[in-house]
């Protein structure tokens, strides 16, 4: 099954991706797939690090192999089982790190590249689940930067959203399936 996981930033997301990748991974049967966290975000200070050890700490033991893929997310495809489980963590670090390049250039079209490369990924796996932060409710117009990213995020979205089989959202541990409620069924949903 193929799920795309929003909702706000910190907010317990990540760990049920998780959960979902890793019920995914394991079959009737006793089967397990392999599983693999699909890192996309490169740490850049303490807050990052502490983040990324926190995401390291709660899936151990589960068995995820972590792959980083800070750019050119399709590569994945090379690097991994495509009849494998996978966690992609997340859409927006992902965009971050193609949009806003290491020497200060702004990649206009980053966005047009993840949707190639995401579309790919999507039509050549069959377990994944996709994070995304949901960054649209604020009122506020911000500077054009801020506004092409997310105008950017939201495109993304909505190609995963599409794409994918069910969509959630997660906010204040509760999930809310707003797609695929036919197919879906996970203890934590409301």
């Amino acid at each position: 099954m193929k799920v795309f996981v929003s909702g706000g930033c910190k907010n317990g997301k990540s760990f049920y991706a998780q959960r979902l990748a890793k019920d995914a991974a394991h079959i009737d049967g006793g089967i397990s797939l392999p599983l693999y966290y699909i890192a996309t975000m490169r740490p850049v200070d303490s807050e990052d690090d502490a983040r990324i050890a926190r995401h390291i700490d709660e899936r151990d033991g589960w068995g995820f192999a972590t792959v980083e893929q800070y750019e050119r997310i399709e590569e994945i495809l090379l690097k991994c089982d495509c009849g494998g489980s996978f966690l992609l963590d997340s859409l927006t670090a992902l965009l971050a790190e193609e949009m806003f390049r290491p020497d200060g250039r702004v990649d206009e079209q980053a966005a047009v590249r993840i949707v190639q490369g995401l579309t790919e990924i999507l039509d050549s796996v069959s377990n994944i689940v996709i994070v995304s932060d949901y960054i649209y409710s604020d009122a506020a117009v911000f500077d054009p930067l801020t506004e092409l990213y997310r105008k950017s995020l939201a495109m993304i979205d909505r190609v995963a959203a599409e794409m994918c089989d069910v969509v959630l959202e997660v906010a204040y541990a509760g999930v809310t399936v707003h797609k695929g409620k036919d197919v879906f069924r996970h203890e934590a949903c409301v």
